[in-house]
């Protein structure tokens, strides 16, 4: 798919992509396979490590005891990455590597095996850039760490450094995927793994960008969405995809982006501080106060207690039930939290009032075709047709598909399932006339 784009020179930015002819909102860009992934932290043991689906019973490998796979078919057709790595991950059971170091030993496994890989078909791993000059001191030395990690985590494999790929930098790779690495999600944006798709790693970043990635299990799919033509002129002109979630103070989306990309944004957006003033509205000490509470919340969330974080967010919003708006923030992030845990307990009206309060703020910091607010509407809506709300439910998940099939596609699976939901309702509220 690599007709429609080209590498560029786009100055103090580096190299860059550009469209090959125009694109109209919605139009897939490019489509890659990785280069090698894994499945992360968050989703180990629930989704496939081949496919990346989701399932609630999944084949375990009887050696290392860790990698599950759908069935025997995608067990079969994972074992050429898995092969070296079982034996790694079987040596340190039950301790396992961190994602980092993991994917990092997947793509030196696979560098000595000398195989290209369709996504490298406009920049290849060697291509990648690391940053490491520009990296702080405590940024490297974390790297560092990571370093020895891998070093024990593949002595099974690679018992000295003479077996790695000649002129290979432990420290320079693992810069490279630090930068490069892509958040693998599902069609709703919910973490499943970590892979590396080196041609899209060419795409810079914007707060406001004219292009998403969107994933069909480890399938990465580039979508426009905004009406794109060749001979525009902006800050020599690109394609742009947002490397961080927009959902911040520029001060924050800046030191986030300078930490992990080693570049200071000059996008419009943080040069303007497009939006800070509504992310930090209210009373200062009430939402610094609800600012601390939200690494607990995360902290409840990564381990399921969903009650808990039910009350602690009830709890936050009557107390700022007047000095805060739904804007704000933290606030947001706490009625973010409190519909999650309401949908997990089953508690459908709740989590439905949460949700809909969350609508006005995505709508402001998600603006245009944006995939986080298609899947909240997408959310909210079925929460209403649960409900009976059905004129509700039919409005909002209109709104949600006149998103979603420019973010995602209409070929998508989420899309689809969109559609099915949307003809579902459609004949519920005429049946009822």
């Amino acid at each position: 798919m690599a007709r429609y784009l080209h590498r560029s020179n786009c100055g103090h930015r580096g190299q860059g992509l550009r469209a090959s002819s125009a694109a109209a909102p919605g139009q897939l860009l490019y489509s890659a396979s990785p280069y090698t992934y894994i499945p992360s932290k968050k989703a180990r043991g629930s989704v496939c490590e081949h496919c990346l689906s989701r399932k609630e019973s999944l084949l375990r490998c009887s050696q290392c005891k860790m990698a599950r796979y759908c069935n025997a078919t995608c067990q079969k057709l994972a074992w050429p990455d898995h092969k070296r790595e079982c034996k790694c991950l079987r040596a340190i059971y039950p301790n396992i590597p961190t994602d980092m170091t993991r994917l990092v030993a997947r793509i030196i496994f696979k560098l000595l095996t000398g195989s290209s890989c369709t996504s490298e078909e406009l920049y290849t791993v060697s291509d990648l850039q690391s940053n490491i000059k520009e990296m702080s001191d405590e940024m490297k030395g974390s790297l560092g760490q990571l370093i020895v990690m891998l070093q024990f985590y593949i002595k099974e494999e690679i018992h000295n450094t003479s077996q790695l790929p000649p002129g290979l930098n432990l420290l320079h790779l693992f810069g490279q995927v630090t930068c490069n690495c892509f958040t693998i999600s599902d069609g709703e944006m919910q973490e499943l793994g970590v892979g590396l798709y080196p041609s899209v790693s060419l795409l810079n970043h914007s707060c406001d960008p004219n292009c998403v990635i969107v994933f069909e299990g480890k399938h990465l799919r580039l979508h426009a969405v905004r009406q794109i033509e060749v001979d525009e002129e902006v800050i020599c002109y690109k394609l742009t995809v947002s490397y961080i979630d927009v959902m911040a103070t520029s001060q924050d989306r800046r030191r986030q982006l300078t930490k992990q990309y080693c570049f200071a944004c000059d996008c419009k957006r943080c040069e303007m501080a497009d939006k800070d003033s509504d992310l930090l509205a209210g009373d200062e000490h009430a939402w610094k106060e609800v600012e601390e509470s939200i690494p607990k919340v995360e902290e409840l969330r990564s381990a399921g207690n969903w009650e808990e974080i039910v009350d602690m967010c009830q709890a936050a919003l009557g107390k700022n039930r007047d000095v805060l708006p739904d804007t704000n923030l933290y606030l947001l992030k706490i009625l973010d939290a409190a519909m999650d845990a309401c949908i997990h307990l089953a508690r459908w009206e709740e989590a439905l009032s949460y949700g809909v309060r969350t609508l006005q703020p995505y709508q402001l910091y998600y603006a245009g075709a944006h995939p986080v607010r298609g899947v909240q509407l997408m959310r909210v809506g079925k929460l209403q047709h649960h409900q009976g709300r059905l004129g509700e439910a039919l409005d909002t998940l209109k709104q949600a598909f006149d998103i979603l099939k420019v973010t995602h596609g209409r070929e998508h699976s989420l899309t689809g399932n969109l559609q099915q939901i949307l003809a579902e309702c459609k004949a519920e509220l005429s049946s009822r006339t």
